[in-house]
């Protein structure tokens, strides 16, 4: 296929990418999510045997963001210089090696060590993985690819709710981290073999699909240099300067601390704090509702995920079918926290009837997903972008801290979790409040001139 027809006819270029480097990626990060997170499903069995109390299990369940906020800058950093799949190879061993140890502690303070520790190696995973997508989807394609593989998240609980309630009630939770901590050495192999930082590396893809995504995203980068050219001529011609600098031209750490960067991490934050507090208490609320085993726990668990899922995928596509962004952070984040509000205020009248309402919030409190981590590369400088999205991962992740130690920390003083749940609302509108405020890409800003 000549590069005059694929111009011509983008749509006719075989799309080997969507199936190669999209499912190894998921499933790599399938297996972190469900080694960060399969406590949810065991949060009361360890609280009892390492004798916590609801603070303390909050408070180790999200300890693991702080560890998380090390590695998040110098990953995006590392990823877009040296190699993503390289550095996300070392952080599968790292917290394969973490999980396992997880399953071995003795006391409430171990227990609280080891989710660090395991914090600290999952958390360059992330923004080196979309850095490796942006090297192979462009911007047309960035929120469904963004989407499709954040599909990760709702899908690694559907997956392992079940499988992690069947361990738990064969055996115990040790057994449960232990097992499904060796997850990660198993997949090495697999993303050692698939692969490439870049199409140019990889032997399964067409010359046509290599040249097409090349040509692409050269042209894309370019696009975004003469952008920046152009701000720096105005800049220029206005006589305005900075301590004598130009904004594009700014040491990196202050490009990365840029309000609209800051502003994406108030987002993420608010957005983290209603998802786990949600992710790690709804199996504990489950069971206070109504006495269930915990296989039962693990299936009803796993069936607002699944819903997640269908919400992940409709919103990415139809964010790259219209273009836009901001809305399709802001609406779907505002709307999961007034269905929480309502979920809460139905468990009044009956669990059966709050059930279906608590089902449906993931289909937007995560389905913003893919339109938000679309904006970064969509907005800022190339040499700013991966940076600043190890910087909204990590500032934005200690929500994943919050929320969990919010809901514990409430349910131990007030006996319930209707009001912390209300809260976890809360904070999801207000995350979709400041999703007004995101900036637009500056292809979606030129369309509207």
């Amino acid at each position: 296929m000549t590069p005059k027809a694929i111009s011509e006819n983008p749509q006719s270029v075989p799309e080997q990418r969507w199936l190669q480097v999209i499912p190894v990626a998921f499933i790599m990060y399938t297996i972190a999510f469900i080694d960060r997170t399969n406590i949810s499903v065991a949060l009361s069995s360890i609280s009892r045997d390492l004798h916590m109390d609801p603070a303390q299990a909050g408070s180790a369940a999200g300890v693991f963001f702080w560890g998380y906020l090390l590695l998040q800058i110098p990953g995006g950093y590392l990823a877009r210089r040296w190699s993503a799949k390289w550095f996300i190879a070392i952080l599968l061993v790292a917290w394969g090696a973490c999980s396992v140890a997880t399953g071995l502690v003795q006391t409430g303070h171990q227990f609280w060590v080891m989710r660090l520790l395991l914090g600290v190696t999952e958390g360059g995973v992330w923004p080196a993985v979309l850095v490796l997508l942006a090297s192979w989807f462009p911007r047309d394609e960035r929120a469904r690819a963004n989407g499709f593989w954040m599909l990760c998240l709702p899908v690694a609980v559907v997956l392992a709710s079940p499988l992690s309630g069947w361990i738990l009630g064969h055996w115990n939770w040790r057994v449960l981290l232990i097992a499904e901590g060796s997850f990660p050495f198993l997949w090495l192999i697999v993303w050692l073999a698939r692969i490439k930082d870049h199409p140019r590396q990889a032997g399964w893809i067409s010359t046509a699909e290599r040249e097409y995504l090349e040509r692409t995203l050269e042209r894309e980068a370019a696009e975004i240099e003469r952008a920046e050219a152009d701000e720096r001529a105005a800049w220029n011609s206005a006589g305005s300067t900075v301590n004598g600098t130009p904004p594009n031209e700014k040491p990196l750490w202050i490009a990365v601390l840029a309000p609209e960067v800051l502003l994406m991490c108030g987002v993420y934050f608010l957005l983290n704090t209603g998802n786990y507090g949600y992710l790690f208490w709804l199996p504990t609320a489950m069971e206070k509702a109504k006495e269930l085993s915990h296989l039962l726990v693990g299936w009803l668990f796993a069936v607002p995920y699944f819903i997640t899922g269908v919400g992940m995928v409709l919103l990415a596509k139809h964010s790259d079918h219209h273009r836009e962004r901001r809305l399709h952070v802001a609406i779907p984040l505002a709307t999961a926290g007034l269905v929480l509000l309502a979920g809460v205020l139905a468990t009044r009248y009956s669990a059966a009837l709050s059930f279906p309402l608590i089902a449906v919030i993931g289909a937007g409190s995560y389905g913003a997903l893919g339109p938000f981590w679309a904006i970064p590369t969509e907005t800022l400088p190339r040499r700013v972008s991966g940076p600043a999205m190890g910087l909204v991962n990590a500032l934005g992740n200690l929500g994943g801290w919050a929320g969990p130690l919010l809901v514990g920390s409430v349910s131990k003083h007030t006996g319930s979790l209707t009001l912390a749940f209300s809260l976890l609302g809360a904070a999801l509108i207000g995350g979709g409040a400041l999703g007004l405020l995101l900036p637009k890409s500056r292809k979606e800003t030129a369309r509207q001139m």
